[in-house]
């Protein structure tokens, strides 16, 4: 940015209306780079990341290379730290200078956020309180260009209150980019001029009427958007009526949200050491009264307000021209038939011929036929002199006292007011409401509403619905890294498309987790009673014994668990399918998914705390662990089919495949050990990311995880140096003591505790054991048979064993 170009100057792209956003959005993404580079990657990390680049780019000389720039950009920043955190003086002014921008050019810049609205967000915020709502992009983009010209921060007092004044008079908590805050109380407690032009919105007063403000409309608000959201409220004539109405009602709750949010969100790294950082959060959230579940249950009401409204008045753009005719047609069609009764020709109750009126309605009508729904401006007031007319016509000949003519004119001025009504709905409509309902700025705060999300689902399933408008409105977050790579026809916009809507549906999936959770935790009860209380019913029982079989309180708590569960699955695939940025979220899936991650959770703690040995044990604790973990194995499969129809699954499909992916890829990372090419965690074809195998730390015994241990254990019970194998019992016996071991229904008891694919697993990573030791053996004879004494003993062993194809003759 030297000033230099073919046919434009700085002075005359800052004066266009696309260049001015287009330069400031350049220099203001260099600047979030660079901060976010440092609030992610350390510096060891960074030059790493450039050695990559070197390797993968070609010479430094190519020309698609752009080592220069990446180096400049990743360049380790000295004095900066995260981990303990460290603020050197000058940054990041300091910091920003490699960039090399000019500072003439950022001023000019900076002129022209202070003194315009570069993208008219005051068509949609026309209150004067709202104006910090409506320059909060501009807040942004002026708070990080004022870091490559530090002087107004240090030394322009005048220039920093006018900043202020537009952009902070009631905030000090910005949304720097997709939801990375940032404190101003801490980020210019440096620079003198910017401390001191801040100090006006942070008067404790101030702060105090602000938080009250906020508090008292949360509950407001919330009472008010429940009534909208009653059935039958928001219907299609409301909405026409009530347009501008409900779109004010939709800032409101929009602009409390975002203030209430971002003052009462978890202070950015540096500023949790700031003293006066953390009196100001106290003091918002005691003088706000601040309830997360409050201010969620805002949340929750008004994604589903705005998208119930959005729904309505998409309907209505696409209807408008069509229904707009139609009612111009229905009102010709009604003067044409009020004329032809004043003509006498429909005999009407007590209705006189009047040929004036008969003549005035045709007249009317005629002119109704003229009106043009492309040329609006001159249409609508056509429709507004027409429908005072009719209001004039009908009092001025007392039309009044017929009722049958009143419903008839009535009838009309109802179908022309509608087309008023429906040029009022504009596509600019549905503009300002995905503007207003932006929710990026809580990209990563959204995470502190997980648990009361969670909860709620818990005591209320259903509210998976209200929940998907939620996602749907943070979604809308994706408009705004998404807007420039689609305008320039970037390849990029799948990647970055893919990667925000994956980090989305990765919330949403954790958020809806809580299910498949809850399920768990009454289908363990319902394990515990089917394995240990509920008696097996026999073939044919006697009937003073019926009662006692029958277990009716038993059976009951299992029917009850069960129901539950259904609730909670029913909950969930309420919530249609939906489409998170480019990402189809499909609920039945999303359950399924949810099922198998918690199955998988459960089934591999069950296999690694089921098959822990203790070596200092005094008699073989293998027997005892298998037919434990049997039992408890067999009871997950036999609930797991028992509840499979009430949740609309494949249970036992879905208990083998991920039973068989868990000992399958347990054996895959043993196995590890024994191979020279080795298959890491991220390799595994038997991993998912979405459904991950927990992969738990070694215990510290040689073995990397339960199929280790227990194919060790198997063999140490069945050492040969301590045991010894009689055929004709299928039995292992002690040297010592004679008394046997373990049998041949040990393979049984293997078979129950980790199946098919467990004795599989076994027989694999024996194999390799044994392979390892022939392997040891080979390498031994021949280190051992290469030294001249072995050979020449072979040699003199091998003529004395000669003719070998004879008797020997010694």
């Amino acid at each position: 940015m030297n000033g230099t170009y073919l046919q434009q100057t700085v002075e005359n792209v800052i004066a266009n209306e696309a260049g001015k956003q287009l330069m400031t959005e350049a220099v203001y993404l260099f600047g979030v780079m660079l901060i976010i580079l440092d609030l992610k990657y350390d510096a060891a990390a960074r030059e790493r990341m450039i050695v990559s680049y070197f390797r993968y780019s070609g010479k430094r000389n190519a020309l698609d290379s752009n080592i220069d720039e990446v180096g400049k950009l990743l360049a380790r920043n000295d004095g900066f730290s995260l981990q303990p955190y460290r603020r050197p003086p000058g940054y990041p002014e300091n910091y920003f200078k490699r960039i090399g921008f000019r500072e003439d050019i950022i001023g000019m810049i900076i002129g022209r956020l202070r003194s315009d609205d570069i993208y008219n967000q005051k068509k949609a915020y026309t209150e004067l309180e709202h104006q910090t709502t409506a320059f909060a992009t501009q807040a942004a983009m002026i708070y990080v260009l004022l870091y490559f010209y530090p002087d107004i921060l240090h030394n322009k007092p005048a220039v920093m209150r006018e900043i202020v004044d537009k952009h902070f008079a009631d905030n000090w908590v910005i949304n720097l980019y997709m939801g990375i805050t940032v404190n101003l109380i801490d980020a210019w407690d440096q620079y003198k001029a910017a401390k001191a032009a801040l100090n006006n919105t942070l008067d404790i007063q101030a702060v105090k009427n602000r938080a009250q403000i906020v508090y008292s409309s949360i509950g407001k608000l919330n009472t008010q958007v429940e009534q909208y959201l009653t059935e039958g409220v928001l219907i299609e004539d409301y909405v026409l009526k009530n347009i501008s109405q409900l779109l004010r009602f939709m800032k409101e709750c929009n602009i409390c949200l975002r203030w209430i949010i971002l003052h009462t969100s978890e202070l950015p790294i540096g500023a949790d050491t700031n003293k006066r950082c953390k009196q100001m959060l106290n003091l918002t959230i005691s003088e706000a009264h601040y309830n997360p579940a409050e201010v969620f249950q805002l949340l929750l009401n008004t994604a589903q307000f705005e998208f119930n409204l959005k729904e309505i008045v998409s309907q209505l753009l696409v209807e408008k021209y069509d229904r707009w005719n139609a009612n111009k047609r229905e009102a010709i069609e009604r003067l044409l038939e009020l004329a032809d009764v004043f003509s006498g020709a429909k005999p009407l109750t007590r209705v006189e011929k009047n040929d004036n009126l008969q003549a005035w309605f045709r007249n009317v009508a005629k002119k109704i036929e003229t009106l043009d729904f492309d040329d609006w401006t001159s249409a609508g007031r056509q429709t507004n002199q027409i429908m005072t007319a009719l209001d004039e016509v009908q009092q001025f000949h007392e039309l009044d006292t017929n009722m049958q003519v009143k419903q008839f004119l009535n009838d009309n001025k109802r179908l022309l007011s509608t087309m008023i009504l429906l040029n009022n709905v504009q596509e600019s409509t549905l503009s300002i409401m995905e503007l207003v309902a932006d929710l990026s700025y809580a990209w990563i705060i959204i995470d502190s509403f997980t648990l009361v999300m969670q909860q709620g689902i818990k005591r209320n399933p259903s509210l998976v619905t209200k929940l998907r408008a939620t996602f749907l409105k943070l979604s809308s977050a994706l408009d705004l890294p998404l807007v420039r790579i689609n305008q320039v026809g970037s390849k990029d916009l799948m990647t970055v498309s893919q990667y925000y809507s994956g980090e989305l549906v990765a919330y949403v999936r954790k958020v809806l987790q809580i299910i498949p959770e809850t399920m768990f935790t009454m289908l363990a009860k319902i394990i515990q009673l089917q394995t240990n209380t509920l008696k097996e019913l026999p073939l044919r029982a006697e009937k003073d014994k019926l009662r006692e079989y029958a277990q009716l309180d038993e059976r009951y708590q299992v029917a009850k668990l069960t129901h539950d569960i259904s609730v909670f699955t029913e909950g969930m695939l309420m919530m249609k399918t939906t489409l998170v940025g480019i990402v189809k979220l499909d609920p039945k899936r999303v359950l399924e998914d949810g099922i198998r991650k918690e199955l998988v959770k459960q089934v591999a703690t069950a296999l690694h705390n089921g098959l822990t040995f203790n070596p200092r044990a005094k008699g073989s604790e293998l027997i005892a662990k298998l037919d434990a973990l049997g039992i408890q194995m067999e009871g997950f499969r036999r609930s797991f089919e028992y509840v499979q129809d009430y949740v609309s699954i494949y249970g036992l499909k879905i208990w083998q495949e991920e039973v068989s992916r868990i000992i399958n890829y347990n054996v895959e990372q043993e196995s590890n050990s024994f191979l020279k090419q080795k298959v890491y965690d991220f390799q595994s074809s038997f991993q998912n990311r979405h459904i991950p195998i927990p992969r738990i730390a070694p215990l510290g015994d040689g073995s990397v995880n339960f199929m280790g241990r227990l194919c060790r254990e198997i063999l140490r019970v069945t050492d040969p140096k301590q045991t010894y194998y009689a055929e004709q019992r299928n039995t292992w016996y002690d040297w010592r003591t004679k008394q046997p071991i373990v049998d041949i229904l040990l393979f049984r008891k293997i078979h129950r505790a980790v199946g098919s694919f467990g004795l599989n697993g076994l027989d694999r990573l024996l194999s390799f054991m044994i392979v390892k030791e022939l392997q040891v053996l080979t390498d031994t004879i021949q280190s051992v048979f290469t030294q001249r004494e072995s050979a020449d003993m072979l040699d003199s062993f091998q003529r004395q064993l000669m003719p070998i194809d004879s008797l020997i003759s010694k």
